[in-house]
């Protein structure tokens, strides 16, 4: 099932530890310790595309894709907007989730990871 599905998306990003999710600006938003890492819009004018936070080197390489751009709102870091139509895998879109999610733990503090239970790296 594609990612672009709330169950798919939700089902995905639930699966990694400590993820809360919350109906926010049209959107069904994943958070890790209180900080979004994902989204999936659910209204217009961009229904059905996935936001998330990336590295410098991927964000040039995914801006580079057709279709996919800076994501609006999120002009602080890289966070890209994938909409449904881009010829992106499941297995893929996966993997750019779960580094946006290792970002973001990344810069939580020490103590909020090991409150959540994200080991420390």
């Amino acid at each position: 099932m594609s990612l672009f599905e709330p169950r798919s998306f939700e089902s995905f990003t639930t699966s990694l530890p400590s993820v809360s999710l919350v109906e926010q600006w049209g959107s069904r938003v994943a958070k890790v310790g209180g900080k979004v890492f994902t989204l999936l819009r659910l209204t217009s004018p961009d229904l059905h595309s996935i936001v998330f936070k990336c590295r410098k080197d991927s964000f040039v390489v995914l801006t580079g894709i057709e279709g996919v751009r800076q994501a609006p709102y999120f002009a602080k870091g890289q966070w890209v907007c994938v909409p449904r139509e881009v010829d992106l895998s499941n297995a893929e879109l996966q993997a750019y989730l779960r580094r946006s999610y290792l970002l973001v733990t990344a810069g939580l503090t020490k103590k909020v990871r090991q409150e959540l239970g994200i080991p420390l790296e």
